[in-house]
């Protein structure tokens, strides 16, 4: 495999929002990300973001309703859109999934499990865990690797 450009993991997710200026604002300041760009198209809409977290990119936008200039209208859609239906989550490791979690849940995201720790065996691994939603529906797991046994950390 060739090399990825510098600044980009080898793979990354794209999030629709209705309201992506406030889940840009939300991730931020709740979760830790951290805005690498964002292009603002007519009226505040978000035609582009890349948020970061460590060496990991999300990129997010504006789910759209129709088509746009020149191409096709993008099937993304938010959760609270379409009943709650999420069709992914996300996982994030952190450094201390209880402190994340507290910061996480006095912020204003929805506490979905609360940190548990998991063990998957001798010849794997544990992780402390919790999964929390944003406000419009999106899942996040967020992970802390405890012990590893048998596997690359």
């Amino acid at each position: 495999m060739k090399k990825v450009p510098d600044g980009w993991p080898r793979i990354s997710s794209s999030l629709f929002y209705e309201d992506a200026a406030a889940a840009i604002d939300f991730l931020c300041r709740t979760f830790g990300f951290e805005v690498r760009l964002k292009i603002e198209g007519e009226g505040g809409r978000i035609e582009h973001s890349e948020l970061v977290f460590g060496d990991g990119l999300v990129m997010l936008s504006t789910a759209q309703n129709g088509t746009k200039e020149g191409r096709a209208p993008s099937p993304g859609r938010s959760p609270r859109s379409v009943g709650g239906v999420n069709t992914q989550t996300l996982c994030v490791f952190v450094d201390d999934a209880d402190a994340h979690c507290e910061r996480a849940r006095k912020l204003g995201a929805k506490i979905v499990d609360e940190p548990k720790t998991s063990d998957y065996g001798e010849d794997y691994w544990s992780d402390r865990s919790y999964r929390a939603e944003d406000p419009e529906g999106h899942q996040w797991w967020f992970m802390q690797r405890m012990v590893t046994r048998g596997q690359p950390a």
